[in-house]
């Protein structure tokens, strides 16, 4: 069996850059489908046997219909090229109430031609999936209340649900295993972490705590491939063993945590007791260029801080940060307008300014911050900053006027 298997599209994660004229869609989700149109074309070209998604079709879990209509062209290019699909609901698919829809439910509400949405735990035989020669097992994300509702657990503390979900989980891993064909390919998708991986910079996008699935589920040797979700740094964490427990990784750079990160879609050989796979890397994928200066001296500051950045031609087209530390005093100092101009050609440019200060407020002896007004806060701090240079008198009149508007629940 010839699968092709990629996860975390987050295609409407539209956090930086403008919106295209044409297109009507923000270019960061441009990114983000052009990644997945070549993963739909790969599938297509290759004529896989199967296409796993595990997970993580958007950032959130009410995306708008535009987005909704982009994703669906692209499933439905599958469906069309008669390619299975097997599209697993991850956390930011799922909403946390039972009675909502999450948002890959119109593909089987509609009922389109070769393609699973699958959103409880199960195993699939070949009568389920078109009579393809393997047993797929399916761990979507499952909430907390979906999982005392349909694993029949009793209600209790976080840590002691996660123990009682991971070994139901497990148990019933372990009955589907044993019943399975021996002779068939036997896979394991899911859309959760373990134990051994390597986050990338997805906690920025997390909407819940994790899904933990233990070693001893993941590696069982009677699986002979595990097709993850949910981690946006491609890796194997039982590299070099059988099985294989990848995750692809994030189908484009999230945020500045994956900086450095290449981004991959996945095509494995599932045998009976033998499987190989091959990482292919996404072409195209917007670049992020991180740099920092910490000014040690108040001469050439300017001079400095251009010679941290990188190139015109390197930054043409990328996502560029330059963060710096620097002493309050020294703020006038730093030519904004200079290091923009410089930065014209990037996709989008971030001066990150952190001044630090000299001192730090102390409260005066017997009070406590937790117990002091928030106006009373101010005050010190405006003394301890010494800004004989500011009204502060005005400033302290206005921040109480926000807090009381924000203690009386006013909206504005």
């Amino acid at each position: 069996m010839r699968i092709l298997h990629f996860a975390d599209a987050h295609i409407n994660m539209a956090n930086y850059g403008k919106q295209d004229p044409e297109t009507g869609l923000p270019l960061r989700v441009l990114d983000f489908l052009k990644s997945l149109d070549t993963i739909v074309a790969a599938a297509v070209a290759e004529k896989v046997d199967l296409v796993i998604f595990a997970g993580d079709a958007y950032k959130d879990r009410n995306p708008a219909p535009t987005f909704q209509r982009e994703w669906g062209r692209r499933i439905m290019r599958l469906s069309h090229a008669g390619i299975p699909t097997v599209l697993l609901v991850g956390n930011h698919d799922l909403s946390p109430s039972l009675t909502r829809a999450h948002a890959l439910e119109e593909f089987s509400t509609l009922e389109i031609e070769k393609v699973i949405v699958a959103d409880r735990p199960r195993m699939y035989s070949p009568d389920d999936l078109w009579g393809l020669p393997l047993h797929l097992i399916t761990l979507p994300w499952i909430s907390r209340s979906g999982m005392v509702a349909q694993l029949d657990l009793p209600v209790t503390k976080s840590e002691e649900l996660n123990r009682l979900l991971a070994e139901k989980l497990g148990s019933m891993v372990d009955e589907w295993l044993d019943n399975a064909d021996p002779d068939l390919p036997r896979i394991l998708t899911a859309h959760a972490s373990v134990p051994e991986a390597s986050y990338g910079g997805e906690r920025t996008v997390m909407l819940d705590a994790d899904l933990t699935l233990g070693a001893p589920l993941v590696k069982d040797q009677r699986l002979d491939y595990v097709a993850m979700g949910h981690i946006h740094k491609f890796q194997d964490v039982n590299k070099g063993k059988h099985p294989p427990v990848v995750y692809p990784g994030s189908i484009e750079r999230v945020d500045w945590g994956e900086a450095g990160e290449d981004k991959y879609y996945v095509v494995a050989e599932v045998a009976r007791g033998k499987t190989s796979y091959t990482a292919h890397k996404i072409p195209g994928i917007r670049q992020f260029i991180d740099r920092y200066v910490s000014l040690e001296s108040d001469q050439s500051v300017n001079e400095t801080l251009q010679k941290a950045m990188p190139s015109p031609k390197q930054m043409a087209g990328a996502i560029v940060r330059l963060t710096v530390d620097y002493p309050r005093d020294w703020e006038s100092l730093i030519d904004d307008a200079a290091l923009r101009e410089m930065a014209a050609e990037a996709f989008e440019f971030h001066l990150v300014k952190r001044p630090q200060m000299k001192t730090r407020s102390r409260l005066p002896e017997g009070m406590l911050a937790g117990s002091a007004h928030p106006a009373e806060l101010l005050q010190l701090y405006w003394q301890a900053e010494h800004q004989e240079d500011l009204d502060t008198g005005s400033l302290q009149r206005l921040a109480l006027d926000v807090i009381e508007k924000v203690e009386g629940g006013e909206d504005e």
